[in-house]
């Protein structure tokens, strides 16, 4: 399982969107932060598709969590990034680097990724962006 879970992370920092296709279910329910559940690869691959053209990010410091039962898992890691495109609602991107903590949970159903939940700061992130430093 947690072969699984770094296969998709690896894909994540090589930019290889199929990679991280071929890790996921076909009923893929992805959970992104502060926004809406999409469900399905195609969405999946539409949002990678819109992130890789805002953002180019790198996760370091993995470490990946498993259950005893292979069906759930937990990975923690630092998000370094840099802001490429201004994406709706957001402040403006001019190149703005930044550096935050992040986590993911999974689900896994025959080997495959079936849920996948990320979570990091968006305030911290906002106020990185916008030169106020990392939130209080």
């Amino acid at each position: 399982m947690t072969e699984t879970i770094a296969r998709y992370f690896d894909a994540f920092n090589s930019g290889d969107t199929a990679a991280m296709l071929d890790c996921l279910d076909d009923g893929i329910a992805h959970h992104v932060n502060e926004g809406k559940i999409r469900l399905g690869k195609e969405k999946f691959a539409e949002f990678c598709a819109h992130m890789s053209r805002c953002y180019k990010e790198e996760l370091t410091d993995m470490v990946i969590f498993s259950s005893p039962c292979g069906t759930r898992a937990a990975a923690e890691f630092i998000v370094n990034g840099t802001y490429l495109v201004t994406d709706e609602g957001l402040p403006e991107a001019e190149g703005q680097t930044y550096r935050l903590p992040g986590g993911s949970f999974f689900e896994l159903k025959d080997g495959k990724i079936s849920r996948v939940t990320t979570y990091y700061n968006l305030a911290d992130w906002i106020a990185q962006v916008s030169g106020k430093g990392a939130a209080a």
